[in-house]
């Protein structure tokens, strides 16, 4: 907690280092946006396979699985605008491989799979070092409107990423590829201007001890441990976004262009929450707040599983998307905040691969669900398994439930 008063947006946005920042890490996340969509549209041209189309979310996983404790020591070990330069330049180089192999023609599944594997590789080291970055370049009292402005800006690439994505690939199956290239080179030159507002706490040689740090320090903080475990347990229950193509062409009888619109109403939500928390800061109650915040994402889930009408489809979307930002906002805040900055990477570590599984695991669940009950009861017990775990949560974690302000 701090007297230091917060910059506002536009002060922010002018601040050089955090402009890069959110450009560069913007332009990371169109890439990858663009390539979900252009391997994803590759491997089902190549196979016809749903199968094999679920794999790449696994195949993209396994890195983040298998890494964890040294992608997260790498971040505080090393220089991390170096260590995001190489991960964009690993990536420019896999997305090079499959411009080429798709252009001339000799693309396999097997070759989409090992550039698949190389990018989850790449993000497993790039995405605990990006949110370890952060609290370094920005203002003293401002990390929270910082997270909002960037994720607003993460935001706005997945709203138009997949579009750009698949209207590349609809002119020619190795443009995506090429402008995936032409991201990552620039997101790398724009991450090697970022200079830091307070010295990195760079670590010693790694011991075994010190890559398993940053379990042992969530296991230990209890205000820590329960956001990120709030996090996993509510989206794996609340992981209704999964079950969208069954409620699009069956229940809501929206067609193609009704499944575009409701995957991006959540999004849009969250882009206008974003807009809104970037002038507006949570002052007060924080703790309290992020648990209202993942009640109403319970709430809404229901409210939609319940839907046959398309407009309030879309508004609950929308709004499950907005609680969804001020939930990230404050929980991304609270651990950055709570952590020392020589264990940020292995923390993020931590808490990366709790929201990659939530998201994978959460779609797994919604989907076997649905299989044994239907879609509308999964998505309902879902959105009812999210408000519970929120009730469960806020008794077992009375400390983070009490946490007054954020800076």
């Amino acid at each position: 907690m701090s007297s230091i008063m917060p910059a506002g947006a536009g002060a922010l946005l002018k601040h050089r280092s955090l402009l890069l920042f959110l450009l560069s890490r913007s332009l990371s996340r169109f890439s990858s946006q663009i390539g979900a969509v252009a391997i994803g549209w590759q491997i089902y041209d190549l196979t016809g396979s749903a199968f094999d189309l679920g794999m790449v979310g696994l195949v993209q996983f396994l890195p983040t699985a298998l890494l964890l404790f040294v992608a997260g020591h790498a971040a505080d070990r090393y220089e991390r605008k170096r260590v995001v330069q190489l991960c964009q330049f690993a990536e420019a180089l896999t997305a090079l491989f499959l411009a080429w192999g798709a252009y001339s023609g000799w693309l396999t599944v097997t070759h989409i799979f090992i550039a698949t594997f190389v990018l989850g590789t790449a993000g497993a080291f790039e995405s605990p070092t990006t949110s370890a970055l952060l609290p370094l370049i920005t203002p003293p009292g401002s990390l929270q409107r910082a997270t909002a402005i960037s994720s607003g800006a993460t935001q706005v690439a997945t709203i138009t990423g997949p579009a750009l994505g698949g209207l590349a690939y609809a002119v020619m199956p190795s443009m995506p590829y090429g402008i995936m290239v032409l991201f990552w080179l620039f997101g790398a030159i724009l991450t090697g201007g970022i200079r830091l507002l307070q010295p990195a706490a760079v670590g010693d040689a790694a011991t075994p001890g010190d890559l398993f740090a940053g379990v042992r320090f969530v296991r230990n903080n209890p205000a820590i441990l329960g956001t990120i475990s709030l996090d996993l347990f509510a989206v794996l229950l609340g992981g209704a976004t999964a079950l969208l193509p069954i409620y699009a062409r069956d229940i809501l009888e929206a067609g193609p262009l009704g499944l575009g619109i409701l995957r991006a109403a959540p999004a849009v939500g969250a882009l206008l929450m974003t807009a809104f928390l970037a002038r507006h800061t949570i002052h007060r109650r924080v703790g309290m707040r992020m648990f209202q915040a993942v009640i109403v994402f319970g709430a809404a889930t229901v409210v939609f599983a319940l839907s046959h009408w398309m407009w309030l489809s879309v508004l609950v979307l929308a709004i499950l998307g907005a609680a969804d930002t001020i939930s990230v906002v404050i929980r991304f805040s609270l651990v950055q905040l709570a952590t020392p900055d020589e264990m940020r990477g292995r923390v993020g570590a931590v808490n990366f691969l709790f929201i990659n599984a939530s998201n994978q695991l959460g779609q797994f669940e919604s989907g076997v669900t649905a299989a044994l009950f239907g879609a509308m009861p999964a998505a309902v017990l879902g959105g009812v398994g999210t408000i519970a775990i929120a009730l469960l949560w806020m008794k077992l974690f009375p400390a983070l439930r009490d946490v007054e302000k954020l800076e």
